[in-house]
Formats: C-alpha cells, structure tokens, sequence
C-alpha cells in the first residue's frame, strides 16, 4: 500500500527517526518531512491543544494529500483537521495525544495513537538518579569541589545523608516508571512501600500499603509515580508532608500538579524535609524568584527524565508500527478513539 506520511520531528523525536522508521515498517511509504523547533522553543498551548509546537499554519501546508501524521508534538487543531481532508491516522510518539483535538479527529474518521510507557525506564533511572543526587548530596558538593573548595564538614555526622540499604522508601504509584523504581531500589536494598490502589499485584517487589498516610509515615523517602487525574491532582500536601518523618526526603519526577510545592518550601525550611528532588513543578519553566530556587537541600531538573537517545529512538519505533498496522488493515496496538 503506497502511504503518504508527514514525519513531523522536533529537535529529540528527530524527523529522520520518524521517517526512518516508518519506512522500516511500510517501505512503500511516501515519507516527507517538519522539522518543529521543540525544545529549543518550548511547547505551548495553539488554540485548543496543549503541549504543542509548532504553527497550525505551517502544518496545513505541510499536510497537503498526506494520509498520515507521525509527531510528538505537531499542533493537531480541529482547524488543522478541517483544513486536511485527506488525513486518516495521527500517530502521536508520546504517552498521550495531549497536542491533539481527538474529539474532532473521531469526527472526521481519524484514528489517533499514542505510545505509552515509551520513557517509563528512563523516568525510573531518573527517579533513582535524583534520590542518590540528594541523599548524597552530589550536586552540591560538586560545586564547592569545582569552584576550588574542598569541604571536609560534608563528613560531619549531621551533615551525612542515607544509605538506601536498609532505609524504607515509599512508591506513590506503581506504573511503568513505579515497578521499575521498586525493582532498582530493592536491588540497592532499600525496604520498598507502595500505595497504589489500582495495582493489582506488586509481583513481590514490595509491601502494599493501603492507606496513603501510613505509607508516608512509615517513609524515610517518598517518591512519586502517579498519574495526574482530579483524584490526584494536590495529593501531597500539608498534612501529607507533616504525616512524613522529621528528617525525610521528597522526591518528584512524575508530575508537578502531585505535590504543594508551597508547602514543601516550608517543610524544607523549617527542616521537617531533610531534601527534596524534583524534575518536574506547578509552572514549567520554574518562574523568576520562586522559593524553590533559594530553598535549601533541594535538587532541581528541568524535567528531562524521558531525555534519553533511547527514548526517542523508542517512541518512532512504536508510532511507525502503528503506521505499518493502519496500512496492512489490522487492529491499532494503543489508539485514544478506538471506536
């Protein structure tokens, strides 16, 4: 079958991986090329969808005849539906069609898929990298070393940080990105916790705990790996926090909306929190003067915890395939309007 695809790349979904790899899966494939300036310009709202880079006017153009879109963050409008009526299948290579109006894509016949868990193992290497950052204190003392200031007082007992053998961690969420970080820590030998009502097994990974605060209780680290849903959404908050051990650790690599930041800003300034690491945040870029920029103990990432060769690599491989599904008539492996 002769498809005509747009592979519309951004500077880390390339547009050759995208082409490349839908050609691998349908040589016969007319692949042509949009290359959006994502993350060097960072993603936006376009009209009604988030997360987008890009013009809906430079996609229009792009799209003439094609049948398929494949992107991570093209600005999928109904204005941008409307004007390609030749379009069948957006194939979007992130966990969720977020840049894409899918309401007005099942209007016009248009089958939208998403590639979930694309960056579930390198979130979870992530989310081990920031509680060793901060239990350890690597990104601080790397910069006294390298500014030419050797400092000896790390050594001082009150200024030592964890082990992970040993230390209970709490898992808030046991996804994807969850069960790998449980695998990890009890590799390191850290006592695993997990709260998440919607696992049905923990595949003897760690010990299920049901109720959120005994699981903050019992945690010398907490880490979070929730979805955002309006249950979710502000589960770490005062009494969250206050619930912790004085002198525990909090770390964030999932989604900002999780956690209060205001209130971690006082538990670290009062000292209740030992440390804190975050990759993502309520506001992203972090604004000018926020107080997480001058709290204290606190390891902070631009949220790049999907930042992986790996991942991108991934993620063309799993929408080329559902290129190579559309086109041969079989069913789509992770289509949002299925119907």
């Amino acid at each position: 079958m002769n498809v005509r695809v747009l592979a519309a790349g951004d500077n880390f979904v390339l547009s050759s991986l995208l082409s490349a790899a839908t050609l691998a899966e349908v040589d016969t494939a007319e692949v042509s090329t949009l290359d959006l300036p994502w993350p060097d310009v960072p993603f936006g709202k376009v009209a009604e969808v988030d997360e987008a880079s890009g013009t809906e006017d430079e996609l229009i153009e792009a799209l003439a005849g094609k049948q398929v879109l494949v992107t991570q963050m093209a600005p999928v409008t109904r204005r941008v539906i409307e004007a390609c009526p030749e379009l069948r299948l957006v194939a979007v290579s992130r966990g969720g069609p977020v840049n894409v109006n899918v309401d007005a894509a099942t209007e016009a016949g248009i089958a939208v898929c998403y590639a979930p868990g694309r960056n579930a193992t390198a979130t979870a290497e992530m989310s081990i990298g920031l509680i060793l950052a901060v239990l350890r204190r690597i990104p601080e003392t790397h910069a006294h070393t390298a500014a030419g200031d050797w400092r000896g007082d790390y050594y001082r007992y009150e200024r030592c940080g964890l082990e992970l053998e040993g230390t209970p961690v709490g898992l808030v969420g046991f996804g994807a990105v969850g069960s790998r970080v449980a695998k990890v820590l009890g590799a390191f030998g850290a006592r695993v916790l997990v709260f998440d009502p919607y696992a049905k097994t923990l595949d003897g990974l760690a010990e299920r705990v049901d109720d959120l605060h005994e699981l903050l209780r019992r945690s010398k680290i907490v880490t979070l790996h929730a979805r955002v849903t309006p249950e979710t959404r502000g589960l770490i908050g005062r009494a969250e926090i206050a619930a912790m051990p004085p002198g525990s650790y909090l770390i964030n690599a999932a989604r900002g909306p999780l956690l209060d930041y205001a209130e971690t800003c006082d538990a670290l300034e009062s000292g209740h929190l030992a440390g804190a690491a975050f990759d993502t945040y309520e506001a992203e870029p972090i604004p000018a003067g926020d107080r997480l920029l001058s709290a204290p103990n606190v390891v902070l990432t631009p949220h790049i915890a999907g930042a992986s060769k790996a991942v991108a690599e991934k993620a063309a491989r799993i929408v080329a395939a559902e290129v190579g599904r559309w086109a041969r008539g079989e069913k789509l492996a992770n289509c949002a309007n299925p119907a």
